[in-house]
């Protein structure tokens, strides 16, 4: 079986959040069960020349956009089973970001387009092509209404992943006629016509064979108003063909027995590792040394999604309990200058690393004895799973794949691996806050267990690899693709 995962971002080559994560880690899982993936994205200039590289030129060719002939290149590397193909274009990839530009829709639209087009010019047809999120959209509604009968094309089927779906690629009709040189037949409300606007992932909602998202409580949330970001009625229409996936990690990536710089090696059989690892990141935040003070962590995007407007409301009752807090994120302004304050009011207690840094996430993780996550939503969330693996208990709010992989300890059972609550409220966050660190303080043996329970759990991507794979075989034995 053959599969092209259509994507924006991948891991080793370029990062802005989780989905790059998740095209750099499942594509090597599948291929452990014998399917040939492959991978194409565009050529950003922020990928490093050593990367850079390694990659050969394989084809070169031009893409209609508009009136205009541009060129695109495709360059290759086989890197660790998985080749990667990246779609070579410097005026639309060669920028300082990856996203945000005033010609977002032409941008991905050339990115559509030439993803098509290289299927023909490099001679791989797959037999799925599985697109994640807006930046892929437009490609499985091109493929049905205009790619359909070219030789080689006829039988590839399409898998869309929603990551996030509150970023759904709206621009204005000129990109579906002007850029895309799709008919205007199609502007109506039953195809692409989104308040006056085009929608790239409403094309791929309406056109894609199947439509995974990355848990399966958040497969459930967005059929509902509150979630579905306007798309309640699509999505419903497609409710059958829709599946819920939760995300896995890469184990060998975030391993607490890797004994990387600054990280002290630990498993479940002997926390010391953590012990040592937590005491030399408050020598290096400047932080009282003391393995007896809970250390509270938030490693996160700074935005309103995050649960960030909860910590806020709540943060100075936070504060009144023997803890330290560390953040490590960027993101909305407000969320920036808030947590400065925090660190400026509290000097003793909070540290605030404005920016990202891979190292320094990793070492914040194996010493954090509470990761704080109380989204307002979440798709999926690795920062709950990564922190599990270092022994980091999550605090989370039940929501979408927070709800499906964090287990909220249960006094009468003894099970859990973390702690959650419902409501989207800062007092109920906080009460749970507070249950915590009593347990923490005053139940030493009890946390251990929870620690090593959390510890223990598989999140790696081997049982989300074999559903995809056993979706993608259901997907090949049909007689025909998905119709409008």
């Amino acid at each position: 079986m053959k599969v092209l995962f259509v994507v924006s971002e991948c891991v080793p080559y370029v990062k802005s959040g989780g989905l790059a994560d998740v095209a750099g880690s499942l594509p090597k899982e599948l291929k452990s069960l014998g399917t040939d993936v492959r991978v194409i994205l565009p050529k950003y200039g922020q990928i490093s020349d050593s990367l850079k590289a390694k990659m050969k030129k394989k084809k070169e060719f031009t893409v209609s956009i508009g009136w205009r002939n541009q060129y695109c290149g495709i360059e290759e590397v086989f890197e660790d089973g998985i080749t990667y193909y990246f779609i070579d274009n410097e005026y639309y990839f060669n920028r300082e970001g990856l996203y945000g530009y005033f010609d977002e829709g032409e941008r991905f639209s050339f990115f559509t387009r030439a993803v098509l087009e290289s299927i023909g010019e490099i001679g791989f047809y797959p037999d799925i092509l599985h697109c994640h999120d807006w930046h892929a959209g437009m490609v499985p509604f091109l493929l049905k209404i205009e790619y359909q009968d070219r030789p080689g094309y006829s039988f590839i089927r399409t898998v869309f992943t929603i990551h996030n779906l509150q970023f759904q690629g709206i621009f204005p009709k000129s990109v579906m006629t002007d850029l895309l040189g799709i008919d205007e037949w199609y502007f109506q409300p039953e195809y692409l016509e989104f308040y006056g606007n085009i929608n790239f992932m409403k094309a791929a909602l309406l056109s894609s064979d199947y439509i995974t998202t990355v848990s399966p409580t958040y497969r459930n949330e967005i059929l509902t108003p509150y979630f579905a970001e306007k798309m309640e009625g699509v999505l419903n229409s497609r409710k059958g063909d829709l599946i819920g996936i939760i995300n896995g990690i890469d184990d060998q990536l975030y391993s607490p027995l890797d004994g990387e710089e600054r990280i002290i090696p630990f498993d479940t059989g002997d926390l010391k590792g953590k012990t040592e690892t937590k005491k030399g990141l408050q020598k290096s935040l400047g932080l009282q040394v003391d393995e007896g003070i809970p250390i509270v962590s938030i490693i996160s995007r700074l935005t309103k999604q995050k649960g960030l407007d909860l910590v806020r409301c709540v943060f100075h009752e936070m504060m009144e309990e023997k803890v330290q807090f560390v953040l490590l994120g960027t993101g909305d302004y407000e969320f920036e200058q808030f947590f400065r304050e925090m660190e400026s009011h509290y000097k003793d207690k909070v540290r605030v690393i404005v920016g990202f840094n891979e190292q320094l996430a990793k070492q914040i993780y194996a010493a954090s004895d509470i990761f704080l996550m109380p989204s307002k939503f979440e798709p999926c969330g690795l920062g709950q799973l990564i922190a599990m693996r270092y022994g980091a208990l999550p605090l989370v709010r039940e929501t979408g794949g927070l709800n499906d992989t964090v287990d909220s300890y249960n006094e009468v059972t003894g099970e859990g691996t973390g702690f959650s609550f419902s409501h989207f409220n800062a007092h109920d966050m906080l009460f749970t806050y507070r249950r915590a660190l009593s347990i923490y303080t005053n139940e030493k043996e009890t946390w251990e267990s929870i620690v090593r329970t959390a510890m223990s759990k598989d999140y790696s991507w081997a049982k989300s690899a074999f559903k995809y794979n056993k979706l993608y075989a259901k997907l090949t034995s049909r007689s025909e693709s998905h119709v409008f």
